[in-house]
Parts: structure tokens; C-alpha cells; sequence
């Protein structure tokens, strides 16, 4: 069932999804007739109840001494989610000081598919104040959906781009929208061949390539990102 698959992924095991849809579609009930409808033994839904109550997702009262059960407001789920999130975001700065002091040597980040491919992006968006890209205009249009999106979300972030771009219609196109979108392109001839591309952002590189499966790997280093640099400079200052 989507909804029991739903609830799994927000953080409930199978039993506490089955009791919390059994609640709701019970609305409210005693142990028995919630663990019928969850096809569950009366005693684990007892137990799967209780723990469902410390969450906040069901409550309990009495009638005619016999202990009632119904489920909160699916909005109750939603709410805890984003209290959640708001609280890692609030905290996130401080982890994140934590995991960069202990950080002597480059990390590395492997990604697989258009998914991950797409949180790389929304980092980029999060972090850069200028980005450098080494790519191929038609890949990222055709591979990575909705990348105009991301286009618009830089120039709303006022995040100026420097790109060199293989060439071709889609770059000489990308060229003439450059100074409008906040966007500096320059050429190389279209005889090198390749699929796949670079950002180099702060002490970050992202390397995506686009030949097979979808993949990409992110490496944060002062040294290796300043390497990059100093080589898209080297090339940049030949092209035009």
C-alpha cells in the first residue's frame, strides 16, 4: 500500500503503519478492534499503540472503563517532519564546524543518478558566491531535467558563472544569453569530445559524467579546489 510505504519512509516501522492506518480508518476504538483491522495480535498492537502515543500521532481516553484509541491528525506528521527539519537546519552550522575540524585530508562523495545529481546542484545554490564550469552545453540540457531551473535559482542567487564550454549551437546560444544571466562563456573547438562536467566552487569540485549511468563525485579540498582553478585560468586566458 502507498500510504503504508509513505508512512515507512517518514519513520515508522511496518507495524506502527499498519496501527496508524488502522486507526484511521477505525477513527477511534479499543486494542481489539484496531489490531483486527491492523491484522495484528491484540497484544503487540497494545505495545505498538503506546509507542505510537510518544510520538504524538495517537491518542487515548476512556469510555465506559474501556481504554480508547484514535488516531491524531494527518497533519500532526507534517508538523513534526518540518519541526524536525527546522531544528537540523538551526543546528546545522555547528555540525558542521564539527565535521570541518576534523577534516585534515580531502573528502570524497560518490552520487549515482539524476536525483543526486540534482542535490549536488542545490548545494552548489546553498554555498557558492562564484562558480567556474568546464562542460558540454548539450549534456546538461539534455541529461540533467530541468536544468534551466538551476540557471534561474543562480541568477536569483546572484551568483556570477564562468564556463567553458565545448562548441556549438547550445554554447554559442549559451554565449549570447551569458551577460544577461549572470554568465561569462568562452570556447574551445568542438573536435574535443567528451560528456560530463566541473564546478569548482570554495574548497569544492564536483566532477559529473554523463557517458553511461549517471554519476558524480564531490571533493572538498582547499589545495585540490585552488589546482582547479589555476588550470581552468591557465585555459581561460586563451579563449575567447
Amino acid at each position: 500500500m502507498q500510504l503504508e510505504k509513505t508512512l515507512k519512509e517518514y519513520g515508522l516501522n511496518e507495524k506502527q503503519a499498519k496501527v496508524y492506518l488502522a486507526c484511521l480508518q477505525v477513527g477511534s476504538g479499543p486494542v481489539l478492534k484496531i489490531a483486527e483491522k491492523a491484522g495484528l495480535a491484540r497484544s503487540s498492537t497494545e505495545l505498538v499503540l503506546r509507542s505510537l502515543q510518544q510520538k504524538g500521532l495517537v491518542s487515548s481516553f476512556y469510555k465506559k472503563s474501556i481504554r480508547h484509541f484514535s488516531a491524531e491528525d494527518p497533519h500532526a506528521i507534517v508538523a513534526s517532519l518540518k519541526e524536525r527539519t527546522e531544528m537540523m537546519e538551526e543546528a546545522l552550522p555547528k555540525f558542521m564546524a564539527m565535521y570541518r575540524s576534523t577534516k585534515n585530508h580531502p573528502s570524497v562523495r560518490f552520487y549515482e543518478g539524476e536525483r543526486a545529481m540534482k542535490l549536488i546542484l542545490n548545494e552548489i545554490l546553498d554555498e557558492a558566491t562564484e562558480l567556474l564550469c568546464f562542460a558540454s552545453a548539450e549534456d546538461l540540457f539534455s541529461t540533467i531535467e530541468g536544468f534551466g531551473d538551476f540557471v534561474k535559482k543562480r541568477m536569483q542567487a546572484r551568483i556570477p558563472l564562468r564556463v567553458i564550454l565545448r562548441d556549438s549551437s547550445k554554447a554559442q546560444e549559451r554565449k549570447v544569453l551569458g551577460p544577461q544571466e549572470l554568465r561569462e562563456v568562452r570556447l574551445i573547438s568542438e573536435e574535443y569530445e567528451y560528456h560530463g562536467l566541473i564546478y569548482v566552487w570554495k574548497d569544492k569540485i564536483a566532477m559529473f559524467s554523463f557517458a553511461d549511468d549517471l554519476s558524480a563525485i564531490v571533493i572538498e579540498s582547499k589545495e585540490l579546489a585552488q589546482v582547479q582553478r589555476e588550470m581552468f585560468s591557465a585555459l581561460w586566458v586563451n579563449l575567447t
